[in-house]
């Protein structure tokens, strides 16, 4: 019964930055864990960031971490993914998702999805 709307992708060049949003609706916002996947063509869907229900630290994969920020704000119902130094590697529709549940790597853990924006990275 969520429903979840990604914006903010776009045409960067490499080394630039975007921030994306994600609105989410229709759910106890707080009572769900948050997280970003990013899926290029071809390839299986894989995880970039997310934020435990719970709060603490939190999560990044490997190749995101030092460059790539996720943080929600409860009040008003928003997940960002501020995404800075961006490789011409990072260009993938990029997904917003939500588990009633901890934090997950795997992308099947996750309950709801938003329909995804591009982001794409030119040299």
């Amino acid at each position: 019964q969520v429903q979840l709307v990604e914006s903010g992708g776009g045409l960067v060049q490499a080394g630039g930055s975007l921030r994306l949003s994600c609105a989410a609706s229709g759910g106890t916002f707080s009572s769900y864990t948050m997280g970003w996947f990013r899926q290029a063509p071809e390839k299986e869907r894989v995880f970039v960031a997310a934020f435990d229900r719970y709060g603490g630290s939190p999560s990044y994969g490997e190749s995101m971490r030092g460059r790539f920020t996720i943080s929600r704000d409860n009040a008003k119902n928003m997940v960002y993914l501020q995404m800075n130094s961006l490789k011409p590697e990072d260009t993938a529709v990029y997904y917003c998702a939500a588990r009633a549940s901890g934090l997950s790597f795997l992308s099947s853990r996750y309950d709801y999805w938003g329909q995804g924006t591009q982001v794409t990275v030119s040299l």
